[in-house]
């Protein structure tokens, strides 16, 4: 069955914030393996769209669709439960905790010590830790440093990590490869593209348009928080993008007049 996240009508999903119409007449469909870009400028929508999904924020109308079924998510332990995660930019990790802590973190292995007293089990977490980093290709020279101690790109592929652990099936990321070297940022992309080889849907969030285009199937274009566009990839081009995003067909048609 196709694990999607859907709006079935394009007039469905409203959300209004501060009076103003947040997010409105949107519709995407994520499939298993497919990346799809969402693009925009700030304020476009992207951000609070991915925050209904995730159960941040509650829409005032719409359907969310999720492996065929209509779901109700209002809180993001909904999503959690579903298999939705969200990384956003700032990754929520734990600095002064290691690699294997953070993986587990809230969700922490206990053993009982004498068959008395609950401890944690810290080479349970660290061999758990080890293979779903050594399913994704990742490579940490110890799985007991200290976050703090990692580079960006190390921190964001302990973040992915975590949420492939907990068996994420549709994977939100906010900017992956923001603030990242240029070796670093390839390194991300190619992790996405392993969950999508891997089955898992991902959602990136991004203004780095040569990012998008190497890694997405798909890309969704919003504007003050209507959904302007949606291409795939390999049928488009970088400039066709960028005049959807800024709405050239709109800045042409105020030259004519």
């Amino acid at each position: 069955m196709a694990s999607d996240i859907r709006w079935p009508s394009p007039w469905h999903l409203l959300l209004f914030l501060g009076g103003l119409v947040a997010v409105n007449r949107v519709s995407m469909e994520v499939y298993p393996g497919e990346v799809v870009g969402l693009l925009g400028n700030n304020g476009a929508g992207k951000s609070t769209l991915i925050k209904v999904i995730f159960g941040v924020y509650r829409p005032d109308e719409g359907q969310i669709f999720f492996e065929g079924k209509e779901v109700k998510i209002t809180s993001p332990m909904d999503a959690i439960r579903l298999g939705i995660e969200t990384i956003y930019q700032d990754l929520a990790l734990a600095e002064n905790l290691n690699v294997y802590s953070n993986i587990f973190l809230g969700r922490e292995k206990l053993k009982k010590l004498f068959n008395l007293i609950p401890v944690l089990d810290h080479e349970y977490m660290l061999q758990e830790s080890r293979r779903v980093l050594d399913r994704l290709g990742i490579e940490i020279p110890s799985l007991r440093n200290k976050i703090k101690t990692l580079s960006g790109g190390q921190r964001q592929s302990v973040a992915i990590s975590r949420s492939i652990y907990w068996n994420a099936r549709l994977l939100i990321m906010d900017e992956p490869t923001a603030a990242l070297g240029v070796t670093e940022q390839q390194k991300v992309l190619n992790l996405v593209k392993t969950l999508s080889s891997q089955g898992v849907a991902v959602i990136i969030i991004s203004h780095q348009l040569y990012d998008v285009f190497q890694v997405a199937h798909r890309l969704v274009v919003l504007r003050r928080g209507d959904k302007v566009g949606e291409r795939l990839t390999h049928e488009t081009h970088p400039d066709a993008i960028i005049g959807l995003i800024v709405g050239a067909e709109l800045i042409e048609g105020s030259r004519r007049s």
